[in-house]
């Protein structure tokens, strides 16, 4: 395989999970009798650019299909932060009545939706189905489709450029990512701005974040391989902002012209990386050892509950779940069922390990001994919601980074 930005060839694989269904491939009643698709589940390091990456089986339309479960909303913590990103742009940037504001990756509109309270022109582009359809009830404007230069010269020639471009958590979702890059310098005003978010890679090797490795996360990000993939399509950083969401994430701001001057942040992280051995590809090597020693403790831990007679359910119906619970071979002999409060996971089961997925009334019914959170970058947003467990002696369990009981 070769590098998805600069084409060098790809010979250094830092994390191999095995093999895996797609971690958000949820599975109803009926496609239980049926077979599940596994494809190899590997990061390769490009040592040209630097570019973490997986290694490619499947096609972004199977990945990221009609049905598509994961609904941003359903976190509050999350609309939280884009509540308070959309008001810290239109103090920031000027945003009036008179700009253009367009989220790439809209989802829900779970940002969106605060945009347009502003009184902001604005309008996503989605290209699942059943997260485009929650938007649109939110009365927002979505366009259904995948993004890309030739969808931006298009919007262009129709004079919906932006002012200000939002894109969470889906720099790392595409296969074509110098197409996907281009498609923000065509879409921009001269002096508009795009605003990129995704988990940092350097925490994910050094925290044990393992778990954020499944077939949708096509590339694994630093600053520094973002700045060269970035430059290479005509697209500049000037500001970078680390962020608590997701484990550790970075919020990248970059332009197309030098209308904004560069921050001292962006030489300040490219310098933490380097400090931190990220150049280099010895850095990485421990992502695999620390994997396998967090996949063993779990498998004992599961193993001793087990023979003392506890009951085991997890919270979160998440992909990274998927990626543990595949990783480690867990079944429902280990782990009951899962819960989960998006409805549109509820009554399906997960890939792969097929727990079913269950509603909180399940789980005050059937009152657990332990409780496993698999979206362990909302652990105290998960435990409030939760604190009524207490009442009967539940303990909750997280595994990543390493485990714990409490």
């Amino acid at each position: 395989m070769k590098c998805r930005h600069c084409s060098s060839q790809l010979d250094f694989a830092c994390l191999d999970l095995g093999t895996a269904p797609p971690s958000n491939s949820y599975l109803t009643q009926a496609q239980l009798s049926l077979p599940e698709s596994y494809f190899p589940l590997r990061l390769l390091l490009c040592q040209s650019c630097l570019l973490v990456q997986t290694e490619d089986f499947a096609q972004r339309e199977s990945l990221f299909t009609e049905d598509y479960a994961y609904f941003s909303s359903y976190s509050s913590s999350w609309l939280t932060h884009a509540k308070n990103y959309v008001q810290a742009m239109q103090q920031r940037f000027g945003l009036t009545a008179d700009s253009v504001v367009v989220e790439v990756a809209a989802n829900d509109g779970y940002l969106l939706q605060y945009v347009q309270a502003l009184g902001i022109p604005c309008y996503g582009i989605e290209p699942t189905s059943s997260t485009a359809a929650m938007a649109r009830q939110r009365g927002i404007e979505i366009l259904e489709v995948f993004f890309g230069e030739s969808l931006a010269i298009q919007l262009g020639q129709l004079g919906k450029q932006a002012d200000l471009i939002a894109a969470n958590n889906v720099l790392a979702h595409v296969p074509d990512i110098n197409d996907f890059v281009r498609g923000f310098v065509k879409l921009l005003k001269p002096t508009g701005v795009v605003t990129f978010e995704f988990p940092h890679l350097l925490n994910m090797v050094q925290l044990n974040q393992f778990d954020t490795a499944y077939h949708e996360h096509y590339s694994y990000l630093s600053l520094t391989a973002v700045k060269k993939i970035f430059e290479a399509n005509g697209l500049f950083i000037f500001d970078v902002e680390q962020l608590p969401t997701h484990g550790g994430s970075l919020r990248v701001f970059a332009q197309i012209s030098s209308h904004h001057l560069i921050s001292d942040r962006v030489a300040d992280c490219l310098q933490q990386e380097e400090m931190a051995g990220m150049l280099g590809h010895d850095f990485y090597r421990r992502l695999q050892s620390d994997a396998d020693r967090a996949k063993y403790a779990l498998l004992e831990q599961l193993i001793q509950f087990k023979r003392e007679g506890l009951t085991v359910a997890a919270y979160g119906a998440a992909a990274k779940g998927n990626t543990l619970l595949n990783f480690a071979g867990v079944r429902g002999d280990l782990i009951q069922y899962v819960v989960d409060k998006n409805p549109q996971k509820q009554g399906k089961y997960l890939p792969g390990s097929r727990l079913p997925i269950v509603d909180i009334d399940y789980l005050k019914q059937q009152r657990p001994d332990r409780i496993i959170i698999f979206p362990w970058n909302l652990e105290q947003e998960i435990t409030q919601e939760l604190s009524f467990v207490r009442s009967w002696g539940a303990q909750f369990v997280i595994a990543i980074p390493e485990l714990r009981i409490f």
